[in-house]
């Protein structure tokens, strides 16, 4: 096991400088004034932009400002916009908040997906099956910004149960529906994953060994079919996390949550460079790890994948 994690975070290395050298060359070289907007209606005066421009190392090569960016960045440094403010304080401060609505995304559709995807699969066809595939078609045919605007509308002008907008430091009770409007998509996923991973393995070998064997029915499928069966869904969830984290623009523009997906987007709007690719940097970092431990999990759940 030593030996393998070793393994994978040397290969973590190649892709790490491959992503980000990809992310930081579309950012910052993109065609067209870097300084347009920036001193409002009016061009930017040359002083301005010779000292920007030594200041973000623009009259270097891209793989000369790349390297020049990893190496602050290694330092802790994560670089200004142009304004002056600290891209580390931005993500300081937005980060929190986009970590806690990821996870209690992830945390609903994985409670929600596997026990929807879990009761349908052992019980088969019939009306329980129907209504989940029924309402997973449903969740999966809307977009997630049409299910966070819905439930903004009912749940908050409407009935009044929640706030329409939260508040500036969001805590997690407010949090939920927007977590729900997140996940939504994914939960529906993850119902039609663990229905069909488990409808399949629930007639293999190993299960009907363990029922000749007289063993309980509760440890048939706790131990025997859903360890198994939960496989492909760690991997989904594991990869969605991620996902969320960069997707939660939308989801974070309707409620007027202040995290990483509105400095993204402010970062794009008013072409903050720094900004973006800092972001992104760091959703790059996260996705890696997960992944890791994601792989790290298969051998704990299945006791056949044993890593060397």
């Amino acid at each position: 096991m030593p030996q393998y994690i070793l393994r994978r975070l040397l290969q973590l290395i190649p892709v790490f400088f491959g992503t980000t050298f990809l992310i930081y060359a579309l950012v910052w070289a993109v065609p067209g004034d870097p300084f347009a907007g920036k001193c409002g209606q009016v061009a930017c005066p040359p002083a301005y932009i010779e000292m920007m421009t030594e200041k973000f190392n623009l009259d270097d090569s891209i793989f000369v400002q790349y390297f020049k960016y990893l190496g602050n960045l290694f330092t802790g440094d994560w670089g200004e916009t142009f304004n002056g403010v600290s891209v580390g304080e931005l993500i300081g401060n937005a980060y929190p908040v986009t970590v806690r609505l990821a996870l209690i995304a992830v945390a609903i559709e994985a409670i929600i997906g596997l026990s929807a995807g879990i009761l349908t699969g052992l019980r088969g066809k019939g009306f329980l099956d129907n209504l989940v595939l029924m309402s997973t078609t449903f969740l999966i045919s809307i977009p997630v910004f049409v299910t966070a605007i819905v439930l903004q509308i009912v749940l908050g002008s409407e009935l009044g149960i929640i706030d329409a907008s939260v508040s500036e430091d969001a805590t997690i009770g407010e949090l939920i529906v927007p977590g729900i409007a997140l996940g939504s998509l994914s939960m529906a996923y993850i119902a039609r994953l663990t229905r069909t991973s488990i409808a399949e393995n629930r007639h293999a070998d190993y299960v009907r060994t363990a029922v000749a064997k007289g063993q309980p029915r509760s440890r048939v499928v706790g131990v025997h079919l859903l360890r198994n069966s939960v496989i492909p869904v760690l991997t989904f969830i594991g990869t969605d996390i991620g996902a969320l984290m960069g997707g939660a623009i939308v989801t974070e523009g309707v409620f007027n949550i202040n995290g990483i997906g509105g400095l993204i987007f402010r970062g794009i709007q008013n072409r903050e460079g720094a900004t973006v690719t800092g972001v992104v940097v760091l959703l790059v970092v996260v996705y890696l790890l997960v992944s890791l431990i994601v792989d790290l999990l298969y051998a704990v759940l299945d006791p056949r994948i044993r890593y060397d």
